[in-house]
């Protein structure tokens, strides 16, 4: 765990040869899966004008997450780079079928599915990897500088994905994301140097469910692992908003279809306040940010009560916004879990963290479609305020417990 001690500093970071490969590949890859993101939900609700298969489109990026776990054992079976660049390039291969003209939307949720199920173990072997690259506070910057790329990228992907879906078509836009994996692919063949496999302790190979089973064992076991875990998870609340924009957007303007670019902007709105949140949060002292991740947690939600009065799309966008801002909690917390699991099964129990945060979203997605459908698509994610506002509150008292006793435990 951080605790105190000077602040690393970006430049400190960026100084890793390893680290900017590995930066720069997951800032062109997820730019892609956004601008994919944004194709497929319009290319959904245009052809069935239905909320609910909207939000389940974009849920099933997130959804095959729940079956992630047992994939992230691979990153401590294999090597980790061999492991990213074999997930990334088999990705391309599937989006690029996806970007075939004509496919049906059944098929195009199978390989939407199957392409993001690739992501567990990639996810996982990136974020063990890092903790082989980087040391210390550099650890924090580093994860707070991927998670600015991933803001920043979604940014760009979610800003470019409506002129790109008007240029291209949805299509064309697949196209891209394909492209993006296979570039990826590259940067880390390139810029990463090759290390042998984890492993366990003992040299026992074990199966990937018995591997689940004791990442799960050893997040549940601890406190601040637990704490930990649930505050990255409960992240899909205020994200189930973005999953509703298209709907949401149709609202506001009385119109079957939204503006391609009107969607790109609000869906682009909450990493920009994440960016910035990010950029604020690196600054303070280590022990700061832990204090704090509580707090922003619940804070995450609260903007988005005022979606429930349908506001203009500016304000919308400033509402989505502050959302980001407070959830750059999720810069500090995923380095804290990280440092605070043993180096044998890391790989695993990152995946677990990284899988339960991603299924997480998808299920508060597709759950917000059902409900958009029944209550409207404003109410529905003034309700995912308030519970992401409940959850952070429960949440910051138990963070707070499990480090007083730590502390009183020691002394």
């Amino acid at each position: 765990m951080e605790g105190t001690g000077r602040a690393a500093r970006y430049r400190d970071v960026f100084a890793n040869g390893e680290f900017r490969a590995l930066w720069l590949a997951e800032l062109i890859s997820t730019a892609g899966d956004q601008v994919a993101r944004v194709a497929l939900s319009l290319l959904v609700f245009d052809r069935t004008r239905s909320a609910a298969l909207a939000a389940l489109t974009f849920a099933l990026t997130m959804l095959p997450a729940l079956f992630g776990p047992l994939l992230a054992g691979l990153a401590d079976r294999y090597p980790r780079r061999t492991v990213m660049i074999c997930a990334d390039l088999c990705r391309a291969t599937l989006m690029g079928i996806m970007a075939i003209p004509g496919v049906s939307l059944p098929s195009l949720f199978l390989l939407l599915f199957a392409t993001q199920l690739l992501g567990s173990p990639s996810n996982a072997a990136r974020g063990a990897l890092l903790a082989d690259v980087l040391a210390g506070d550099e650890l924090t910057v580093g994860q707070s500088l991927r998670a600015v790329v991933g803001q920043i990228s979604q940014v760009a992907g979610f800003a470019a994905g409506g002129f790109l879906v008007t240029l291209l078509t949805p299509y064309g836009a697949l196209a891209v994301n394909a492209a993006s994996f296979a570039a990826s692919a590259a940067l880390i063949f390139v810029g990463v140097r090759t290390r042998p496999a984890a492993g366990s302790a003992d040299g026992e190979q074990v199966s990937l469910w018995t591997s689940t089973h004791r990442g799960a064992r050893l997040i549940w076991a601890d406190s601040q692992l637990r704490t930990l875990a649930l505050m990255i998870w409960m992240i899909g609340l205020p994200v189930a908003a973005e999953g509703l924009v298209v709907p949401y957007l149709s609202a506001l303007a009385h119109t079957p279809t939204p503006d391609p670019v009107y969607v790109g902007w609000l869906l682009a709105a909450t990493p920009v306040g994440a960016i910035v949140g990010a950029l604020v949060i690196t600054r303070m002292p280590p022990e700061q940010r832990l204090r704090l991740i509580g707090p922003l947690a619940a804070l995450s939600g609260l903007p988005l009560f005022i979606c429930a009065l349908e506001p203009n799309l500016v304000v919308s966008c400033v509402l989505f916004a502050l959302s980001g801002v407070a959830a750059s909690y999720m810069v500090v917390a995923p380095p804290a879990f990280i440092q605070r699991t043993p180096v044998v099964g890391r790989g695993q129990a990152i995946g677990l963290m990284s899988s339960g945060a991603i299924a997480a979203q998808g299920i508060a997605v597709a759950l917000a479609g059902v409900l958009a459908d029944r209550l409207g698509p404003s109410a529905t994610i003034a309700i995912a305020g308030l519970a992401a506002v409940v959850a952070g509150i429960g949440l910051t008292v138990a963070w707070r417990r499990s480090r007083l006793h730590e502390v009183g435990h020691a002394a």
